[in-house]
């Protein structure tokens, strides 16, 4: 049977949402064994050498850079790097499904963002799903309740670091090689990982520590790749919504690994940014097939 470019669009967003989410699950794993910047660390020497050998493999391990494209290039580490910081905390100290539902609201930020920051026009449809949008994620968090802390702040913080990147990311050339970014963004969450190790205890590294977050570091490089085949397969509108199939994945597995039950709360939020987030695609749908094809950006 031979599957439309929709289905094997969707089929390989869904994989890369598994992929995602088993990389967060192993690295709060091992977070009982190692610290924060010890698994950072230790992911990120195992990850940015498969990125190197894929870059070394295509011929793009260097690359030329403008001035311009190395303020960019900064700019995303930069995002990057606290997104990182800032997630990884939050996971290791909340519910899987929990900090992972948070992300969610990530579409509805970046529209926000690209909004603000690039004036890209945004109707009063969209400006609705956004406020409502988040308001799911306040319904997660319930701040002033018992379970709401400074964890469930830095999970939002990641998100707008999050934004940071990706809004830096369309301002990089099309002659900027992706899996170069990629690259240099490893070592640099690397490096950083590596230089925290020496403000903490380091602890002792066994083989039971290592294989979860050198898995991780596999499943990473895995979300990385497919969701780049993701990207140049089936319609974005149609595709992009299977992004979500990551909450079930969360559920399961803070379920299986760790025990972790999703409240009425949390459920009620996830379907919130859900629904608010398919909305704004449909909407972007919608806004596409309403501009003429000659007016259209390549």
């Amino acid at each position: 049977m031979v599957l439309s470019d929709n289905i094997r669009g969707a089929a390989l967003m869904a994989a890369s949402m598994a992929a995602f989410v088993s990389n967060d699950a192993l690295m709060k794993l091992a977070s009982t064994d190692v610290s924060l910047f010890q698994a950072l660390f230790i992911r990120g020497v195992i990850a940015t050498a498969i990125i190197a050998c894929i870059a070394a493999w295509r011929g793009q391990i260097f690359a030329r850079f403008q001035r311009d494209d190395w303020k960019v290039l900064i700019l995303r580490m930069i995002g990057e790097i606290g997104a990182t910081l800032c997630f990884l905390t939050a996971l290791f100290n909340m519910q899987l499904a929990n900090v992972t539902a948070i992300l969610q609201a990530l579409p509805l930020a970046v529209t926000l963002g690209a909004a603000v920051f690039l004036h890209e026009p945004v109707g009063w449809r969209r400006w609705t799903a956004i406020a409502i949008g988040f308001i799911g994620v306040l319904v997660i968090i319930r701040p002033g309740s018992e379970g709401f802390n400074s964890y469930s702040m830095l999970a939002i913080l990641s998100v707008a670091f999050v934004v940071l990147r990706d809004l830096s990311t369309r301002r990089l050339k099309a002659h900027v090689p992706s899996i170069f970014v990629a690259m240099t963004t490893s070592i640099a969450i690397t490096t950083i990982g590596g230089v925290m190790c020496l403000t903490t205890e380091w602890r002792p590294i066994e083989v039971a520590t290592v294989w979860p977050v050198a898995a991780a570091a596999g499943f990473l490089v895995f979300g990385y790749l497919f969701s780049v085949m993701t990207m140049r397969v089936g319609e974005i509108s149609f595709v992009a919504p299977f992004r979500y199939t990551i909450l079930i994945w969360a559920i399961l597995l803070g379920i299986f690994l760790f025990g972790e039950y999703p409240d009425e709360w949390m459920l009620v939020g996830s379907a919130i940014i859900v629904g608010t987030g398919m909305y704004s695609f449909y909407r972007e749908r919608i806004r596409g097939r309403s501009i003429p094809h000659r007016n259209r950006r390549p």
